[in-house]
């Protein structure tokens, strides 16, 4: 079996090695994590061979036929398969592919359509913990915060208490919510859904970003740390335009939306919505915002509870390269660093977006806004 398949796959190198030549100029450039469609050529106890022309032989073998093997016990010589490029050349001339990733990397795909097209998707409620809510969607498990949760839902609770928070939350397991995928990042394994606007029809307000990004305002009406009132005229990715009185514009950056990580603005907001926001600067004719400048500082209050040494729990909330960002309280965040787990890829193994994590401070500055946590407990 094994020499038939061998001659087989030489074989259709041999006319795959032909194609290449006449189609050099035009054929894409594969690239490592593609997702490409070819044909099985060839089918052993240890591997699949794919024809993937015009760029040669693709084959799935070793850790990744036994994740496929459910799937490739279905298939036949000339049946049609979906890959993702795992390694671009192998030892021995191959493309190594993987059917596996290619499924996830189709769902990826579909949850970033999602995403842009604005679909509301019907989704029920798994877990509820401190954080917010968990959801599954095509197989990807998704986080819906807290935060992002409609008027009707989200917990009333008068003092804050996150215990009781949790006890609200908890009532909405079970329960089927319109929703909206508002960050879809694969190779954060980020999926955050959100209940805000859901319920409409998929469209938003459309609007205009001022062509000149802020109007001038006039220097003797307007001054650093006033109290202003405006309506919404713009949600841009990277904050909110305000239109105050005598159409006078002022940008509210995304850093200075709120204390606690906003992800996406379009979220949240809406053009015509009416806000209270604070001058923290005018400069060269332009005024910047704040609306998180008109609640208290949580770092200031945190600094009377946390210090270095001290066991806390927080919701993991982002993963980046640098480590995991676990929201411990509203508006404050510690860093779990990389180096807990050796590679991203291991941290993603253990954490997921949503999970209750344990952790001691090994770092805390409220001045600098700074928090570094540790799984393990630190040596006296």
């Amino acid at each position: 079996m094994a020499s038939k398949a061998n001659k087989y796959v030489e074989t259709a190198e041999v006319k795959v090695n032909t194609l290449l030549d006449s189609a050099l100029e035009t054929q894409k450039v594969l690239k490592l994590d593609d997702v490409v469609e070819g044909t099985v050529v060839a089918l052993e106890k240890s591997g699949v061979y794919v024809s993937i022309p015009p760029h040669g032989t693709g084959i799935i073998y070793g850790y990744e036929y036994i994740q496929a093997k459910d799937v490739i016990r279905k298939l036949n010589i000339g049946d049609a398969v979906t890959a993702k490029i795992i390694e671009l050349e192998n030892s021995k001339g191959y493309i190594e592919l993987s059917l596996k990733e290619a499924k996830a990397a189709l769902v990826w795909a579909d949850a970033d359509t999602a995403m842009k097209q604005k679909t509301t998707v019907s989704l029920p409620i798994k877990e509820a913990n401190r954080g917010g809510l968990i959801v599954e969607w095509n197989g990807l498990q998704g986080f819906l915060p807290s935060s992002q949760l409609s008027k009707e839902n989200y917990p009333k609770v008068e003092d804050g208490d996150k215990d009781k928070i949790t006890k609200e939350l908890k009532k909405l397991v079970g329960k089927q919510l319109e929703l909206q995928i508002i960050v879809a990042n694969s190779k954060e394994g980020k999926l955050i859904f959100s209940e805000k606007g859901a319920s409409s029809t998929g469209s938003t307000a459309s609007y205009s970003t001022p062509t000149s990004s802020f109007s001038k305002p006039s220097s003797h009406k307007y001054e650093v740390g006033e109290t202003v009132n405006g309506v919404i005229s713009g949600v841009v990715e990277f904050g909110l335009f305000v239109k105050m009185e005598d159409k006078v514009e002022g940008l509210v950056h995304i850093s200075e939306i709120s204390w606690s990580l906003i992800e996406n603005p379009k979220a949240i907001f809406k053009v015509g919505e009416k806000i209270s926001a604070k001058i923290i600067e005018i400069k060269d004719g332009k005024i910047s915002l704040s609306i998180k400048a008109l609640t208290g500082n949580p770092w200031v209050a945190a600094s009377a509870r946390y210090k270095k040494g001290a066991e806390v729990s927080g919701v993991v909330i982002r993963f980046s390269k640098h480590g995991a960002l676990i929201s411990v309280e509203e508006g404050v965040s510690g860093l779990l660093h990389i180096s807990e787990f050796g590679t991203e890829e291991n941290m993603k193994k253990m954490l997921s977006l949503g999970k209750i994590c344990h952790c001691f401070i090994t770092v805390f500055d409220s001045a600098e806004e700074k928090m570094i946590l540790t799984l393990k407990e630190p040596k006296a």
